[in-house]
């Protein structure tokens, strides 16, 4: 194969592009004047349309899901009235919720049914003497107000620790 050589690099010289010879060479007739004042019309006439239009597509897309949202909870809603006539379910959220019995029926109900492993192993003892304190109740209420509108994050009620249940017949709340 032969030897090829690359060409010898142009020179980065610009040349000065006469403007004046350039724009008179530009030749321009009524009619491309009136056509070029009709599209310039036509922009100005149609650029507030399409943005009129799309800010009502915009609008109409918003309130089309405002809908979908509220025919999903119209739906939920109508099951739920759906259930509330049935007689079974009444009658079951009865004994659930507010614990009605049946003449004749005895109920028992468990306070303490946590499972033997989650049970604490130690239980402090209960004290019958009644203790002071170590802090004043306003402070410390003043104090966990301002704290807590201080504070810079907020921590999800499934992250914060669960409060500790009172052993059987301590009715006084541990101090910190």
């Amino acid at each position: 194969m032969g030897r090829t050589t690359a060409p010898p690099p142009r020179s980065r010289t610009r040349r000065p592009v006469d403007v004046r010879s350039w724009l008179g060479g530009i030749r321009l007739s009524g009619f491309m004047v009136i056509m070029l004042g009709l599209v310039v019309l036509a922009a100005f006439v149609l650029v507030p349309t399409i943005g009129t239009y799309v800010e009502q597509r915009q609008r109409i897309a918003a309130l089309e899901s405002a809908v979908a949202l509220a025919q999903e909870d119209v739906e939920r809603l109508e099951a739920q009235q759906d259930r509330w006539r049935d007689p079974a379910f009444i009658t079951t959220q009865a004994r659930e919720r507010l614990y009605y019995v049946k003449p004749g029926e005895v109920v028992y109900l468990v306070d303490n049914d946590l499972a033997s492993a989650d049970v604490p192993q130690e239980q402090a003892p209960v004290s019958e003497d009644v203790e002071q304190t170590r802090t004043d109740w306003m402070t410390q209420m003043v104090r966990s107000v301002t704290e807590a509108g201080l504070a810079q994050t907020v921590v999800p009620a499934s992250e914060e620790p669960a409060p500790e249940t009172p052993v059987d017949g301590d009715d006084t709340t541990p101090t910190p």
